[in-house]
């Protein structure tokens, strides 16, 4: 069993915020490979689904970002799982829009949703980065990340969130390297 846990904010007035992209991945995996109903559970809302040959639970955390770890930690406990079983889908600040990368433990680059996860669990979870590229200047970025996506981007998130579902299984079998490629061939296509 694996916990893929998605970063955002609670409430509709963040759900098109860059921000909230962990969420909208999570919302995509759930649609795409059929998963059960939400359920509230761990401060947050679950589904539990399978990708592949493998039992996945999908959580969103609803503590807003500051206190993911909180409901992240509850899941893992509960389930009895280890930090191996966990992947996060986070934006990145630090990628190219709509680029994917998959990364292994590492710091936390600012991002509060990652140091709270980081204060519960330790460093060592992967992570599934999702790019939204820097608004140049460090006085920006918090306008930035809260705020919409543009219109012109739409079709682009649109594709990316439909690649990490389509590709999914390979991170389902712990294969990143795999699931990054195929992400950016469905992009280069």
């Amino acid at each position: 069993m694996q916990l893929w846990v998605g970063l955002g904010n609670p409430g509709p007035q963040y759900a098109l915020h860059r921000h909230n992209v962990g969420f909208m991945a999570l919302d995509t995996l759930a649609e795409v490979h059929s998963f059960g109903p939400v359920q509230k559970k761990f401060q947050g809302w679950t589904q539990d689904g399978r990708i592949g040959g493998n039992r996945v639970i999908l959580l969103k955390p609803a503590t807003f970002m500051n206190e993911s770890g909180r409901s992240v930690g509850e899941a893992l406990r509960f389930y009895k799982l280890g930090i191996d079983a966990l992947t996060v889908f986070h934006d990145e600040l630090d990628l190219a829009p709509f680029r994917v990368k998959v990364k292994q433990g590492g710091g936390t680059a600012g991002h509060n949703g990652l140091r709270s996860i980081d204060q519960h669990m330790g460093p060592d979870f992967r992570r599934v980065r999702i790019g939204i590229g820097h608004p140049g200047h460090k006085d920006r970025v918090t306008g930035y990340v809260l705020g919409n996506f543009a219109k012109a981007e739409q079709d682009d998130l649109v594709e990316m969130l439909g690649a990490i579902a389509g590709e999914a299984d390979w991170l389902a079998k712990d294969d990143g390297v795999r699931f990054m490629s195929e992400i950016a061939l469905r992009q280069n296509s």
